[in-house]
């Protein structure tokens, strides 16, 4: 017989990696003396699943022969099925300070003591490799592939955990149920057959219609389990999200559906990810587990262009079912017939009915441009939610990157505008001139690439947080790097409007113009790596704008930005 087949995870059985209190007085007295590892959001929704079980038979960040088999088999080296690596990434500098036998403690990042580590294994990642068998390409543009390419250490450690306490959560605490607290819930309610839905987006109609008919495919109850981990930067926030799974219980039938949050960081690696989150329902206790539409998979490129297949998907998580121990339920695409009025999967729709659709990314841009969402689409108490999360674009926070080479005109460009904003007077308005944030912000940091690049993050992270409070940032550094400049847009335009505005001023103009003498300084060899003589600015590839100031006036640049302005909504 399959070992899979078998296993302790897909046999029922739990793990459990935290300690009585007596061993975590004595781990305690211990980690005085070990080497500390912090870990980041992605890893600590790591460390929960390992602890309290979602993730067994795994009894902690795997060691280099799980990795590889993982990889290769989709199994553990017991045979074991499982399909995407979990392991726990460190840089470098800390990985050389470390040997297998040593033990780590394990820490939030606020100095707290979660857990210690017993190191067994440590190995250099191959990035490319890893991004090329789980995502199929290593493509930034694919999120999973970004994280694991910009945002993860160069070495993977792995060994045993013992846990002397979860993470700390202050929201939602009575919907963040561990496996064997829902197992035992289930069980008191006499519940037998249970469906699981995982799901890192917002609920409409469609995903409400498939819960209800895989509900009654399996004559099933069920368990939603949204993710509220690390989840794709298009995704809308956690707390918007549960308020609505919240609302969206009362069109359920009485006592037939339980909601779980689930701190699990999306990776969008297709079918790996939907075998792997089958393994964690049934590990909830569910008998079920639905797979839809383009399931775990990224929003696809504006070419169009898909990774994985929804039914290509459903083909490669189906043989598995019996080795996880749980039924796999696949839904295609499901459509509105507006004549029936009803939602039926798009498979089943009989040829020539006429059929209507809206997606998540479509309705997402409705409510970010203020456009009105079809009753037919989704429910008003989610509207209700969306909108307070994501107003209309005049009511919106927003951020102006102005970005190009010194002497370009940024700045006085920017002053413009920051005039303009506040004789407008309807929201707060914040100028964050490159200069002006090198004073206040980033004295310390030198001109070389890494500081160059830290200061414009520094920049991009005073705009969120501007953006996120519905202010109006103005920022005008050089930012030379087009990929420091598309990290800022992605964490901003998760909170409201991005406009960037490439100065493209050509470099002899702005030569002419160098008040400060700094270009020819540069050109006498007195000043290392400046942009545009010796270190490249690499141009915006899609900029909401394009000004040359060469033959303009600072008013009629600032002018521009305005119209656009306008014409968006944004004022």
């Amino acid at each position: 017989m399959d070992k899979a087949a078998i296993g302790p995870a897909h046999g029922g059985d739990l793990v459990d990696l935290v300690v009585d209190d007596r061993k975590a007085s004595l781990l305690k007295d211990v980690a005085f003396n070990l080497q500390d590892v912090t870990l980041n959001e992605h890893q600590l929704c790591y460390l929960e699943l390992l602890a309290t079980g979602a993730f067994s038979p795994l009894k902690g960040f795997m060691i280099r022969s799980d990795y590889e088999a993982v990889l290769d088999r989709m199994h553990l080296q017991d045979g074991t099925l499982w399909p995407i690596p979990v392991c726990l990434d460190v840089h470098r500098t800390l990985a050389e300070s470390l040997e297998g036998g040593q033990s780590v403690a394990i820490r939030d990042p606020e100095g707290f003591l979660l857990a210690v580590m017993h190191v067994e294994d440590i190995w250099p990642v191959d990035k490319n490799r890893e991004a090329e068998i789980l995502f199929g390409c290593n493509d930034p543009q694919h999120p999973g592939v970004y994280r694991l390419l910009n945002g993860t250490g160069d070495y993977y450690i792995g060994g045993r955990l013992e846990v002397l306490s979860l993470p700390v959560h202050y929201d939602f605490l009575q919907l963040r149920m561990a496996p064997a607290d829902t197992r035992r819930l289930f069980k008191k309610l006499g519940w037998r057959r249970i469906v699981g839905f995982q799901t890192r987006r917002t609920m409409h109609r469609p995903q409400f219609e498939l819960t209800m008919q895989a509900m009654r495919q399996a004559e099933a109850n069920l368990l939603l389990l949204p993710v509220v981990g690390v989840t794709s930067p298009s995704d809308f926030d956690y707390y918007t999200r549960v308020r609505i799974y919240k609302k969206l219980l009362k069109y359920y039938p009485p006592n037939t559906c339980l909601l779980n949050l689930l701190p699990l960081t999306m990776r969008l690696a297709g079918a790996r990810e939907a075998m792997l989150q089958a393994i964690i329902a049934k590990n909830y206790g569910c008998t079920h587990f639905i797979v839809g539409y383009n399931h775990a998979t990224p929003v696809p490129a504006e070419t169009g262009e898909k990774l994985f297949e929804s039914r290509q998907i459903h083909n490669q998580v189906m043989p598995f079912g019996d080795s996880i121990g749980i039924k796999i339920v696949p839904f295609e695409k499901m459509v509105y017939l507006p004549f029936e009025d009803e939602y039926r999967c798009s498979d089943r729709v009989p040829d020539g009915t006429r059929t209507m659709s809206l997606d998540g990314e479509e309705i997402c841009r409705r409510i970010k441009t203020g456009r009105r969402i079809p009753e037919w689409a989704t429910f008003p108490e989610v509207v209700c939610e969306l909108e307070k999360a994501h107003p209309p674009p005049g009511k919106q926070g927003f951020t102006i990157f102005l970005t190009g080479l010194s002497g370009a005109g940024k700045s006085t460009v920017a002053k413009i505008l920051y005039s303009r904003m506040m004789e407008i007077g309807e929201r707060p308005v914040t100028l964050l001139d490159g200069d002006i944030v090198r004073r206040n912000l980033s004295s310390e940091l030198n001109f070389s690439k890494e500081h160059r690049d830290i200061n414009v993050r520094r920049i991009g992270f005073v705009a969120r947080e501007i953006t996120k409070n519905r202010g109006i940032a103005i920022c005008a550094p050089i930012a030379p790097y087009s990929n420091t400049r598309g990290e800022i847009r992605r964490s901003i335009e998760d909170y409201g409007g991005f406009i960037e505005v490439h100065v493209c001023t050509p470099l002899d103009v702005c030569e002419k113009r160098d008040r400060k003498g700094m270009y020819a300084k540069a050109r006498a060899g007195l000043i290392k790596g400046f942009t545009g003589v010796d270190d490249p600015y690499e141009i915006p590839e899609a900029p909401e704008l394009r000004i040359d100031t060469t033959d303009k006036t600072p008013e009629e640049s600032a002018q521009e930005v305005l119209l656009y302005l306008g014409q968006k909504g944004y004022i």
